[in-house]
C-alpha cells in the first residue's frame, strides 16, 4: 500500500524536475541552447574530438537523439564534424571557438540554479541529500 508520504514524494519530484528543466530551458534559451545540449557541449569541453557513439553513451541517450543534438549544434556554429582519419566509419565531434566560448555562461548558468535550488539548506542536509539521491539512483539502476 502506497503511503501519504510515499505519493508526496513522488509528486515534489515530478514537480521539482518540471520546474528545473523549465528554469534551466529558459536560461539556455538565451544562448540558442536547448537543455541536453549543455551536457554535449560539457563532455566535449573535457574531451574535445570524440565520436558521437562515445556522446551517446556518456549522455546515456540513444543515438539518433546525439545525432538530431549534433546537427542543431553544428547549425549554430557550436561544433563541427569531422570523419575519424583511422577509421571512415566514425564521426568525431568538435568545439569551434564559438562552442568554447560558451562553457563559461553555460557553467554559470548551472551554478546560480544549483545555488537557487539549494538556499537555506546546510551542508549536513546537502551530504544526507546526496546520500539519499545516489541511494535513490541505484534503486533505478
Amino acid at each position: 500500500m502506497e503511503s501519504m508520504v510515499d505519493c508526496e514524494i513522488r509528486e515534489l519530484f515530478d514537480k521539482l524536475s518540471a520546474r528545473m528543466r523549465r528554469e534551466y530551458s529558459e536560461s539556455l534559451r538565451e544562448l540558442n541552447l536547448y537543455v541536453g545540449q549543455d551536457n554535449l557541449l560539457y563532455r566535449l569541453w573535457s574531451s574535445d574530438g570524440i565520436t558521437q557513439m562515445q556522446l551517446s553513451e556518456y549522455l546515456n541517450c540513444e543515438p539518433p537523439t546525439v545525432t538530431n543534438m549534433v546537427k542543431s549544434l553544428e547549425q549554430n556554429g557550436f561544433i563541427y564534424r569531422k570523419r575519424d582519419e583511422k577509421d571512415a566509419r566514425a564521426m568525431r565531434i568538435f568545439l569551434t571557438d564559438k562552442g568554447k566560448n560558451l562553457e563559461e555562461p553555460v557553467r554559470s548558468i548551472w551554478k546560480k540554479h544549483q545555488e537557487k535550488l539549494l538556499k537555506s539548506i546546510s551542508t549536513d542536509e546537502r551530504l544526507l541529500l546526496r546520500r539519499l539521491m545516489k541511494q535513490m539512483e541505484s534503486n533505478l539502476f
